[in-house]
C-alpha cells in the first residue's frame, strides 16, 4: 500500500521519465529507421533505472538476483539492438559513400589527377613549415579523407573535407603514413567540428600531455605517506580508540590499514595494466586522504595522449573493476566469516547506508541483522569502505573514472552535461553529508575538466563497453544510495 508521501514521488518520476522518452522519440523520428533504433537503445538503458528506482521509492525492492538480472538482460537487448542500428547504418554509409563518388568525379571532370585538387589548394599562413606541411597534406587521398580546405589551428592546422571509408581504419592508415614521412614530429587527429562532420587536426608533438616532473613526484610520494597515516588512523577509530594518542596500539591497526591499502594498489594495477596494454602512459598516482575512510582514492593523469575511446573506457573502468572486485570478495568473505564474538560489533543501522551492502549482508547474515548489534568480521569493514571509494571515483563527472567512462561511452558533450549535474547534486546533498561538500569541491577544482580528445575521438566504443558502463554506474548508485527506515524493515535490516 502506498503511502501520501509515495504517491507524489511515484507521479513525479514517472512523469519525468515519460518526458525524457517522449522528447527523444520525437526527435528520432526524422531520422527514420536510424533514428528509431537509437531511441530504443536508450529506452533499453534507462528500463532498469526507472524499474529499480520507481520500485524503490514505491517500497517495492528488487533483491541482487534481481537487479543482475534486469543489468543482464538490458545489456543482450543493448547489444541486439547495437547490432541492428550498425546494418541499418551501414546500408546509410554506402548510399552516401556512392554519392560522394560521383560528386568527386564530377567536380574532377578537368582534372586528371585528383592530388591536383588537394595541391591547389588555397591555405592561409600556418604555424608548420611549409615543408612539412606538404608532406602532411600528401598523406590524404580519395580513399581515404579527401581533403577541400586547411585552416590554422593553434599549433597546428585543421584539414576539413569528406571521410572515405571506415573511421578507424582510415585513421590507422594515416597515422601510419604521416609517421613514416615525418618520424614522430606530429600527431594525427580525427575528431567532428561544430557541424558534427570530420575533420583531421594535425598538431606537433611537443603538445603532448607533459610528463610527471620531480616535485610533483615528491608530492605524490608525500600523499602516500599521509594515506598510509589516515587509513591507520581509520584502523584505529573503527577500534574506538585514537592510534596518534596510543601508538603503543599500532598493530591492532594493521590488519584494517593493510586491507585499505591493498584495495588503493588493486585499483591503480588495474589502471596501469590497461595503460600498458593500449601504449599510453601514466602519471604516479596522486592519492587523497581522508580520516573518515582513509583514503579518497587517486588521481591519475594521462602523460600521453589516448589513441582511442576504446582506449579510454578500458583505462578509466580497469581501476574500479580490479579494486570494486577486490572489495567485494573481502566484504563476502568478511560476511562469511563474521560469527558471534567477531571482532567488531556495530548497530544493524550500519547495513542501511548502502543498499549494495544491506542486501548482500541480508542473503549471507540472514536474521543475524535484526539484532541490535550485529557481530561481523573485520573484513566486512574493510570491503565496505573499499568499495565506497570505487563508487566514489566512479561518480560521471570530468577527469574522475566514472567520468571517463561516461565520455568514452557517449562523448564529450554528455560528459559536460554530466559533470555539472554531478556538481550540483553533491551540493544539495553536502546540505546534510560534508562528505559530498568535500567531493564536490575536489571536483570542481581539481577534476572538472574533461579529457583530451583521443587521437581517434570518432569511432564509437562497442556496445559492450556501452554495456559496462551501464553496469558501473548502476554499481555506483546502488553502493551510495542508503535504504529508507521503512525498506530496510520490510528486509528484516534493524529491529
Amino acid at each position: 500500500m502506498l503511502t501520501s508521501s509515495e504517491t507524489p514521488i511515484i507521479a513525479a518520476i514517472v512523469l519525468i521519465a515519460s518526458g525524457i522518452l517522449g522528447w527523444g522519440f520525437y526527435r528520432a523520428r526524422p531520422f527514420g529507421k536510424l533514428g528509431i533504433l537509437a531511441w530504443l537503445q536508450s529506452l533499453v538503458l534507462m528500463t532498469p533505472w526507472l524499474l529499480f528506482f520507481g520500485l524503490f521509492a514505491a517500497g517495492i525492492y528488487i533483491n541482487i538476483v534481481g537487479i543482475l538480472f534486469l543489468v543482464v538482460a538490458s545489456a543482450g537487448l543493448y547489444i541486439f539492438l547495437g547490432r541492428k542500428l550498425r546494418d541499418a547504418g551501414q546500408d546509410a554509409i554506402l548510399k552516401q559513400r556512392a554519392t560522394d563518388r560521383l560528386a568527386a568525379q564530377t567536380a574532377s571532370e578537368g582534372d586528371k589527377d585528383s592530388s591536383v585538387v588537394v595541391s591547389e589548394l588555397q591555405l592561409a599562413p600556418t604555424p608548420i613549415p611549409e615543408a612539412d606541411l606538404s608532406l602532411i597534406r600528401g598523406i590524404f587521398g580519395i580513399d581515404t579523407f579527401f581533403a577541400t580546405e586547411t585552416i590554422p589551428y593553434q599549433e597546428g592546422v585543421v584539414f576539413k573535407g569528406n571521410l572515405r571509408g571506415e573511421p578507424e581504419a582510415v585513421h590507422n592508415r594515416l597515422t601510419k603514413t604521416l609517421q613514416e614521412r615525418l618520424d614522430d614530429k606530429y600527431r594525427l587527429f580525427l575528431v567532428e567540428d561544430t557541424d558534427s562532420k570530420p575533420v583531421m587536426i594535425v598538431l606537433p608533438s611537443r603538445t603532448d600531455p607533459q610528463r610527471t616532473q620531480l616535485a610533483q613526484k615528491a608530492f605524490a610520494v608525500i600523499l602516500l605517506i599521509a594515506t598510509i597515516a589516515t587509513s591507520l588512523e581509520v584502523g584505529g577509530i573503527l577500534q574506538n580508540f585514537d592510534l596518534f594518542s596510543n601508538p603503543e596500539r599500532f598493530a591492532e591497526t594493521l590488519p584494517i590499514a593493510l586491507g585499505l591499502l591493498v584495495i588503493l594498489i588493486s585499483h591503480e594495477v588495474g589502471h596501469w595494466l590497461l595503460a600498458r596494454r593500449h601504449q599510453v602512459k601514466l602519471s604516479w598516482p596522486f592519492f587523497l586522504p581522508a580520516v573518515q575512510i582513509g583514503s579518497f582514492g587517486a588521481i591519475t593523469r594521462f602523460e600521453s595522449l589516448v589513441p582511442s575511446r576504446n582506449a579510454l573506457f578500458d583505462i578509466a573502468l580497469a581501476g574500479p573493476a580490479f579494486g570494486g572486485i577486490t572489495s567485494l570478495l573481502l566484504l563476502v568473505i568478511g560476511l562469511l566469516l563474521s560469527h558471534p564474538g567477531s571482532l567488531f560489533q556495530l548497530p544493524n543501522q550500519f547495513f542501511q547506508g548502502s543498499i549494495l551492502v544491506g542486501s548482500l549482508a541480508r542473503v549471507v547474515l540472514g536474521s543475524a541483522l535484526q539484532s541490535p548489534l550485529v557481530n561481523i568480521h573485520p573484513l566486512v569493514i574493510v570491503g565496505w569502505l573499499g568499495l565506497v571509494i570505487t563508487a566514489l571515483n566512479l561518480m560521471p563527472a570530468g577527469q574522475l573514472d566514472g567520468g571517463r567512462i561516461v565520455q568514452a561511452i557517449y562523448g564529450r558533450k554528455t560528459a559536460g552535461r554530466t559533470t555539472f549535474a554531478t556538481i550540483v547534486l553533491l551540493a544539495i546533498v553536502s546540505l546534510g553529508n560534508p562528505l559530498a561538500m568535500y567531493w564536490a569541491i575536489v571536483i570542481l577544482f581539481l577534476q572538472r575538466d574533461l579529457e583530451r580528445p583521443s587521437l581517434n575521438e570518432i569511432s564509437e566504443p562497442d556496445d559492450a563497453r556501452a554495456a559496462l558502463c551501464l553496469l558501473a554506474l548502476f554499481l555506483m548508485i546502488a553502493t551510495l544510495l542508503p535504504l529508507t527506515p521503512a525498506l530496510a524493515g520490510r528486509l528484516g535490516i534493524g529491529s
